[in-house]
């Protein structure tokens, strides 16, 4: 199988390693790799330089700028379609993430049947077991919605409601996750990584990009809801996430305001109230 990977990069070349790593372990397949770094300081740059000479199916995209997410995936789609038209699926997402030694494997007896979707949301578990797919099955409550722009309305009051909801996780959790074992249709998939297949090229070329960071998952799911689409989660297909939740920390005050700025435009498309 002929498969694409996209990945961004920012002052963590060593995850970038290992999925790099994992993924070129699924032997017997034809596998491309674009690294879109977003200007690392110049020791994670040599870190990059050194794993391209040690694969010769890696390319570079070493921004001069920091794009974002959503945006330096699109650059890295771009080139890697430029380079490489013949390639229909692509794994597109975070740099901390590990794959299955068969992991396209099972992406490619099951091609038939997922090509008939855009976009295609894995089986996401996080290194203490969590499943983090599927993320929103239907909807989000107008109460939860609620909650969110009390979050984002002050950074004080935002970081004292994250430690209730981590003292309360019981109140506090989405329960769509649990379903984890059942294929279908849902509202949005965990934005660490999403499998992208030849619908999605023919439709779109690349990802609505409106913001630096944070709320991917809901522009993409209105990117294929407007074209009549929904995101389809899959758990044949399963990766491995870098994220561990027991040792989440709170995020930075920085961290917070684009995400913050990232639910202002988000709050353009969905409102709560009127």
């Amino acid at each position: 199988m002929k498969l694409g990977y996209v990945c961004t990069n920012y002052n963590n070349s060593a995850f970038t390693r290992t999925a790099v790593e994992t993924l070129l372990r699924n032997v017997g397949h034809e596998i491309e790799v674009m690294v879109v770094d977003n200007n690392s300081d110049a020791a994670n740059v040599e870190l990059l330089k050194g794993l391209q000479a040690d694969f010769p199916n890696i390319e570079l995209q070493l921004n001069q700028d920091n794009l974002g997410y959503f945006p330096g995936l699109n650059v890295g789609i771009r080139a890697l379609r430029q380079r490489r038209p013949d390639i229909e699926w692509m794994v597109i997402g975070n740099n901390d993430l590990e794959f299955a030694s068969d992991f396209i494997e099972r992406l490619d007896r099951n091609t038939e049947r997922l090509k008939a979707y855009p976009v295609v949301s894995p089986d996401v578990v996080t290194l203490d077991g969590e499943h983090q797919n599927p993320h929103v099955i239907a909807s989000i409550s107008k109460l939860r919605e609620l909650f969110y722009d009390a979050y984002y309305s002050n950074y004080h009051l935002g970081m004292a409601m994250l430690k209730l909801a981590m003292m309360f996780r019981s109140v506090s959790d989405r329960t769509d996750e649990q379903q984890w074992e059942t294929a279908q249709s849902i509202y949005q998939g965990h934005g660490s990584v999403y499998i992208m297949g030849p619908a999605f090229f023919r439709e779109f070329g690349e990802l609505w990009a409106p913001t630096f960071m944070m709320s991917e998952e809901y522009f993409l799911s209105k990117q294929l809801s407007d074209a009549g689409y929904q995101v389809w989660y899959d758990p044949c297909l399963q990766v491995v996430h870098h994220y561990h939740g027991a040792l989440a920390t709170l995020p930075s005050r920085r961290r917070w305001e684009m995400a913050r700025d990232a639910h202002r435009e988000y709050r353009k498309y969905v409102r709560v109230l009127g």
